[in-house]
């Protein structure tokens, strides 16, 4: 996995993972990366600085006198952060089901027939597989994955 620090073409900034490099480059050329901000799909790499490691400090022997080594530290703050992430997630999902129509399976269909004006207007969420969803990118019929939540798996 590698993380980028990306942002988008009004200056918002924020982290994404990917399997590797090419999984950003075909998903920033198809388009599928979006701000969490502003919604928009004009992306790039932002400057990063690489997270080197610590040098790792030599062992003390028996005889070397020495304070006592400290207990490591729970990552309470990263515990916390992704707490606070994982409700925002929740909160903005909610919030989309709540203003969105629920369609299923036929979201690729009528996502079609929103984009070609075949139908009126409006919000709409639902399933579409992989391939739905490259197909719908490779038409210019901008869509936007909801957050995958934990409680999803089950």
């Amino acid at each position: 996995m590698i993380r980028y620090r990306l942002k988008c073409k009004k200056g918002h900034q924020f982290d994404a993972w990917f399997a590797n490099s090419t999984a950003y480059e075909k998903q920033a050329k198809a388009k599928l990366l979006a701000c969490a901000k502003c919604g928009s799909t004009q992306v790039s790499k932002a400057l990063m600085t690489p997270k080197l490691a610590k040098p790792t400090a030599k062992p003390r022997s028996a005889k070397e006198p020495g304070k006592p080594r400290e207990a490591a530290k729970p990552e309470t703050h990263r515990l916390a952060a992704h707490g606070e992430l994982m409700v925002a997630m929740r909160k903005l999902r909610a919030e989309i089901e709540a203003k969105s129509e629920y369609v299923g399976s036929r979201f690729s269909d009528e996502a079609r027939k929103i984009h070609y004006e075949e139908a009126p207007a409006r919000g709409i969420h639902g399933e579409a597989t992989a391939d739905e969803a490259r197909a719908l990118s490779e038409e210019g019929i901008e869509f936007f994955p909801l957050p995958i939540l934990p409680e999803d798996h089950n």
